[in-house]
C-alpha cells in the first residue's frame, strides 16, 4: 500500500514537470524560466532546492552522533548562505540580466576567469547531485524492503528526475518545487506531531536531548577549536554563494525585490524546517533505542526511514516518504540543471559558435539538454561508487567554490579596485594551496595541524589575501570596465551600489588574460 501511494505520487510529480515543460520555447525559458517567477514560487524553489537528502537523512544522522556542533555547516551555514545572497548579492546580480553566474565573472574579469570559475562551479556540483541520487537509491531500497538494490534505485531515481528536467528546465524545476514544498511542510509537520507524541511530546524530547549534551553548539574557547568551527561553518555559508542554482533563482524572479526577499525568506524557512528531521531522529533514541543501536555505527542514514516504517501508522508513512521524495527530487532536479546550464553557456557555447557561427538558439537548446543528460549519467556513476555519506558528499561539494569563486565574486561586487590580475592569482593560489594540503592531510602521517587548519580554510585565506595584494600591485593584465545594467547611465552617483549601473549584458566585456 505504501509503495503504491509513493509510485502514484512519483508519477504525478513527473507529469506536472512535463506539463510545465510546455512553456519552454528558448534557452531563456529553459535556464531562468523567462525571468517571470512570482514571490511565492521563488521562495518555494529556494527552500525546496536546499531542502534535500542531506536535510532529511544526512543532518539527522550527523546530529545523533555529534549534536548541534556537528551540523554547523548545514543547516546553520547553508541557511545563512541564502540569507546573505538575498541581502547582499541578489539585487546587484539581478540587474545584470545574465544567464549564468559564469557570465558575471566574464563581464567583471574576462574570459580566463570565467573559464576557471565555471570549471570550479561545475565540479562542485558533482558531490551535491551525487548525494541526491544516493538518497533516491536509499529510498527505493527501504520502500521495497531490499527487493530493489540501492544501486538500481539510484538508476531509477535519476532517470525519473531526468525526464522532466531534461525537457522543462527551470520552468519544470520551479513548478514542481512549489508543489513539493507544500508536501514537505505538511508531511514533516504531521510526522513530527505523530512521532513526537509517541516519544512523550516535544518538551520531553528536547529536555532529553539537552540532558544528553546534544545542544552543545559553540566550540571551546581555544584557538584550535575556534578555527575548526569557523572553517567548518564557512564551507557552505560562503562556498555555496557563487553557485548557479542560487543565481538561477535570483535571475528567474520577476523583480529584483522578489529576488532579494524570496532568498531571505526561503533561507529562513529552510533553517526552521531543517530541525524537524533532527527532532524525529532523536525521538528514535527514545522510541526505538534498539533500532538506533543497530544502525548508528553502520548506516545512521537508515535510522529515520526505518523508524517511520516500523513505528508509525500508514498515513504517517505516506506523509513522511512523500516529504522525503519531494525533498530529494526537488534538490536533484535543480542541481542537475544548474551545472549543465553553466557548462553549456560558459564553456560549450563559445566552442559551438566558433565551429558553427550560424548556430540558432533552438539548436543550442538541444545541446544544453544533451549536457543535462550526460551530467546525469556522470553523477549517477559517482553516487554508485562513492563511499562518502550523504552529508559528507554535500559538505565536500563547496570546498572548491570557497577557495576559487567566492572571493572574486564578493570583492568584484563590493570593491571597485578588484582586478582581473587579482582574480586570476587568487583562484590559482587558492586552488593550489587547498589541493596540496588535502594531499598532505590524506597521507600516511599527516601533520596534526591539518586537523585544525583545514585545507579549504587555508586555501580560502590565501585566496583572499592574494586577491587584495595582486589587485593593489602594478597591473600587467587588463581589467574590463565594471559592468553596467541595461539602460542605465554610464556614470555611478555617490552612495549608489557599486554595481547599481552595469553595461548591457551582451556588451563585449571579454577582456582579460
Amino acid at each position: 500500500m505504501l509503495l503504491s501511494f509513493v509510485i502514484i505520487y512519483w508519477l504525478i510529480s513527473i507529469a506536472i514537470g512535463l506539463y510545465a515543460a510546455l512553456r519552454v520555447k528558448n534557452t531563456t525559458d529553459y535556464a531562468v524560466a523567462s525571468r517571470a517567477l512570482p514571490f511565492h514560487v521563488v521562495t518555494a524553489t529556494v527552500f525546496a532546492t536546499w531542502f534535500g537528502s542531506e536535510t532529511v537523512l544526512g543532518i539527522p544522522a550527523t546530529f545523533l552522533q555529534d549534536g548541534l556542533g556537528g551540523v554547523v555547516a548545514d543547516p546553520f551555514g547553508s541557511s545563512l548562505c541564502l540569507i546573505l545572497v538575498g541581502l547582499f548579492f541578489a539585487k546587484p546580480l539581478y540587474r545584470l540580466r545574465l544567464m549564468t553566474i559564469g557570465d558575471y565573472y566574464r563581464l567583471r574579469y574576462g574570459r580566463t576567469v570565467e573559464l576557471i570559475t565555471t570549471l570550479a562551479i561545475v565540479i562542485s556540483y558533482l558531490g551535491w547531485v551525487a548525494a541526491q541520487i544516493k538518497a533516491l537509491g536509499l529510498v527505493f531500497f527501504v520502500l521495497s524492503n531490499g527487493a530493489v538494490s540501492q544501486e538500481l534505485g539510484m538508476v531509477l531515481g535519476s532517470a525519473s528526475v531526468l525526464v522532466y528536467t531534461l525537457f522543462g528546465g527551470m520552468w519544470s524545476v520551479a513548478i514542481t518545487d512549489f508543489i513539493q514544498m507544500i508536501v514537505i511542510v505538511i508531511g514533516l509537520l504531521y510526522i513530527g506531531w505523530d512521532v513526537g507524541g509517541s516519544a512523550g511530546g516535544v518538551g520531553t524530547v528536547i529536555a532529553h536531548a539537552q540532558a544528553a549534551g546534544k545542544f552543545q553548539f559553540w566550540p571551546e574557547f581555544k584557538l584550535d577549536a575556534i578555527v575548526l568551527f569557523i572553517g567548518t561553518w564557512i564551507t557552505m555559508m560562503l562556498g555555496s554563494i557563487p553557485q548557479q542554482d542560487v543565481f538561477q533563482r535570483v535571475q528567474s524572479s520577476k523583480t529584483e525585490n522578489i529576488a532579494m526577499w524570496a532568498s531571505v525568506l526561503g533561507g529562513s524557512l529552510y533553517f526552521v524546517f531543517a530541525f524537524i528531521p533532527m527532532f524525529l531522529a532523536y525521538s528514535a533514541t527514545m522510541i526505538a533505542p534498539d533500532l538506533v543501536a543497530k544502525y548508528i555505527d553502520t548506516d545512521p542514514q537508515l535510522i529515520l526511514p526505518q523508524l517511520v516504517l516500523e513505528k508509525v501508522p500508514l498515513i504517517a508513512q505516506i506523509m513522511f516518504f512523500g516529504a522525503l521524495l519531494s525533498a530529494v527530487k526537488s534538490c536533484a532536479s535543480a542541481t542537475l540543471l544548474a551545472p549543465s546550464v553553466t557548462f553549456s553557456e560558459n564553456l560549450l557555447r563559445p566552442i559551438l559558435k566558433a565551429w558553427k557561427p550560424e548556430l540558432t538558439d533552438k539548436q543550442f537548446l538541444r545541446w544544453m539538454q544533451g549536457v543535462v543528460l550526460v551530467f546525469t549519467c556522470v553523477v549517477t556513476w559517482i553516487a554508485m561508487n562513492s563511499k562518502l555519506s550523504i552529508y559528507g558528499l554535500v559538505e565536500n561539494a563547496y570546498k572548491v567554490t570557497l577557495v576559487a569563486a567566492f572571493v572574486p565574486l564578493a570583492l568584484g561586487v563590493y570593491w571597485k579596485r578588484a582586478t582581473t590580475q587579482g582574480a586570476v592569482v587568487s583562484m590559482l593560489l587558492g586552488l593550489i594551496t587547498w589541493i596540496s594540503l588535502e594531499v598532505l592531510a590524506a597521507g600516511d602521517a599527516p601533520p596534526a595541524w591539518t586537523e585544525v587548519w583545514l585545507p579549504h580554510l587555508v586555501g580560502f585565506l590565501v585566496s583572499l589575501g592574494s586577491f587584495i595584494l595582486f589587485s593593489l600591485l602594478p597591473q600587467f593584465v587588463r581589467t574590463p570596465p565594471i559592468p553596467q545594467a541595461p539602460g542605465a547611465p554610464h556614470t555611478a552617483h555617490a552612495g549608489e551600489h557599486p554595481l547599481g549601473h552595469v553595461s548591457p549584458a551582451g556588451s563585449p566585456g571579454h577582456g582579460g588574460v
